[in-house]
C-alpha cells in the first residue's frame, strides 16, 4: 500500500495514538495524519499547535515518511481521497469503540464516498489511553509524573508548559509578565538542557503541592500567592561553581529586578521565602511561611518510589560533571543529614508536609543511601 490515513482531534496526541501511526508505517510507504479542526471543540492547542506536536513527536522516532494535514470545515473521509488516501487506520480498544467506528466507517464510505477503514487493536497497556483519559490525570499533586508515561515528550512539554502558563497568568497578569515567563522557562532557566531535575517538571510538581497545602490546611490565598511567587524564582539560578553569592540570593535578586510585584514590601517578602530555600544558609531566615514553603521544596524526598528514582537519577545528571566517588560520598553525606532530620521529625517543620512524606522520605533516602538509585 502507497498511502494510508489517519484522522483525530491528536489534543493531545498519546502514545496509543503513536502507536496506530506506527502500525500504518508498517503496512503504507507514507503516513498522513488528517488533523481535525472542529470549531464545536474547545481544544488545549491550536490546530497549528497540535500539527506542530505531531511532527515533532514523529521527528523524534525518525518517522520520516509522516506528514499531518489540517482538515478544516469537511469530512475527514472525502479529505482523504482527495489527496490520493483510499484507506484510513483507526485503533479499536473496547466494543464500545467499535460500534462508534463502525457507524462511522459506513458513513464515509456510503454517504460520503470517501475513504474505507482499517481497524487495529492497540497491546494491552495502551488499551485505555486516550487524549480525554490524559486531560482527565491534570491537576493532583504528581500529574505530571503520571502523564508523562502515556503521552510522547514533545507532547508532555507542551501540556506542561500550557498548564505552567495558566498558573503564571493567575499570579501575574499583563504582557510584561509573560515576557518573564518565556525568561523562566526558557534554555537559560528550568527549561535549559542540564535542567534534569530543577527544571519545568520540578516547577509543576512544587506548585501542584502548594494548591494541596492550601487546600488542606486553609491558608489564606495572600500567604499561598506569596508562596507561588517564590517557588517560581527559587530555582531561576542554578549554578554548580562556586560564587560570590548562592544560587538562592542570586535568585532573589533576580525576582526583585523583576518588578513584577509593585508592593516593596510584599516583593521583600517573596525575596525573604526565595533566600529560606538554601537548605545551607548561614543564619537563620524568619518568615511564617518558611517551613511550608520548604515543606514543598522537599516534599519529593516523600513521593513513590518510581517517582523518587527519577528525582536521584535526575540529580546525578545534573551533576553529570562530578566523578562517581566524589559525587557518592558528597550525596551521601547531603541523604544522611537529611534522613537524620527526618528521623528526628525535623525535616518537615510544617504539620502537614510531615504527615505526609516523613515516613516516605526516611524509606526512599534508606533506599538510594543503599546504593539503589543508579539501578
Amino acid at each position: 500500500m502507497k498511502r494510508i490515513g489517519f484522522s483525530g482531534t491528536l489534543d493531545p496526541i498519546t502514545n496509543g495514538h503513536m502507536w496506530v501511526i506506527g502500525e500504518a508505517r508498517s503496512i503504507a510507504d507514507e503516513v498522513i495524519v488528517f488533523l481535525s479542526q472542529n470549531s464545536t471543540k474547545q481544544p488545549r492547542f491550536s490546530a497549528e499547535e497540535r500539527r506542530a506536536i505531531v511532527l515533532e513527536s514523529c521527528a523524534e522516532r525518525q518517522w520520516n515518511n509522516v506528514q499531518v494535514l489540517i482538515v478544516k470545515s469537511d469530512y475527514t473521509a472525502r479529505v482523504a481521497r482527495k489527496h490520493g488516501v483510499d484507506y484510513l487506520i483507526r485503533g479499536i480498544r473496547t466494543t464500545a469503540d467499535f460500534d462508534y467506528e463502525n457507524l462511522i466507517q459506513q458513513t464515509n464510505v456510503e454517504v460520503i464516498g470517501g475513504a474505507k477503514t482499517l481497524f487495529v487493536m492497540p497491546p494491552r497497556d495502551l488499551g485505555s489511553v486516550s487524549s480525554s483519559f490524559v486531560k482527565a490525570l491534570e491537576g493532583p499533586v504528581g500529574w505530571n509524573w503520571t502523564t508523562r508515561k502515556f503521552v510522547p515528550a514533545p507532547a508532555y512539554r507542551a501540556w506542561i508548559l500550557s498548564w505552567l502558563h495558566k498558573e503564571w497568568q493567575a499570579l501575574f497578569p499583563g504582557e510584561a509578565a509573560g515576557q518573564w515567563f518565556a525568561k523562566l522557562t526558557g534554555a537559560d532557566a528550568y527549561g535549559g538542557a542540564t535542567r534534569h531535575y530543577h527544571n519545568l517538571d520540578h516547577l509543576v510538581h512544587g506548585l501542584a503541592e502548594i494548591r494541596a497545602w492550601a487546600a488542606n490546611t486553609g491558608a489564606a490565598e495572600r500567604d499561598a500567592d506569596l508562596m507561588r511567587a517564590a517557588f517560581w524564582f527559587h530555582d531561576a539560578h542554578y549554578g554548580h561553581e562556586p560564587a560570590a553569592v548562592s544560587n538562592e540570593e542570586a535568585s532573589a535578586q533576580l525576582w526583585l529586578g523583576s518588578g513584577l510585584e509593585a508592593d516593596a514590601g510584599r516583593a521583600e517578602e517573596v525575596a525573604t521565602l526565595i533566600r529560606a530555600t538554601d537548605h545551607l544558609q548561614a543564619g537563620p531566615i524568619a518568615h511564617p511561611l518558611k517551613d511550608a514553603l520548604l515543606g514543598v521544596d522537599l516534599a519529593i524526598l516523600g513521593q513513590d518510589e518510581e517517582v523518587y528514582g527519577h528525582y536521584a537519577r535526575g540529580i546525578r545528571a545534573e551533576y553529570g560533571h562530578v566523578a562517581d566517588e566524589r559525587y557518592s560520598e558528597q550525596r551521601n553525606r547531603v541523604l544522611e543529614h537529611l534522613r537524620g532530620k527526618a528521623s528526628a521529625g525535623t525535616l518537615y517543620a510544617d504539620p502537614w508536609f510531615a504527615e505526609q512524606y516523613n515516613e516516605p522520605a526516611i524509606a526512599n533516602m534508606t533506599w538510594e543511601l543503599g546504593g539503589n538509585a543508579g539501578a
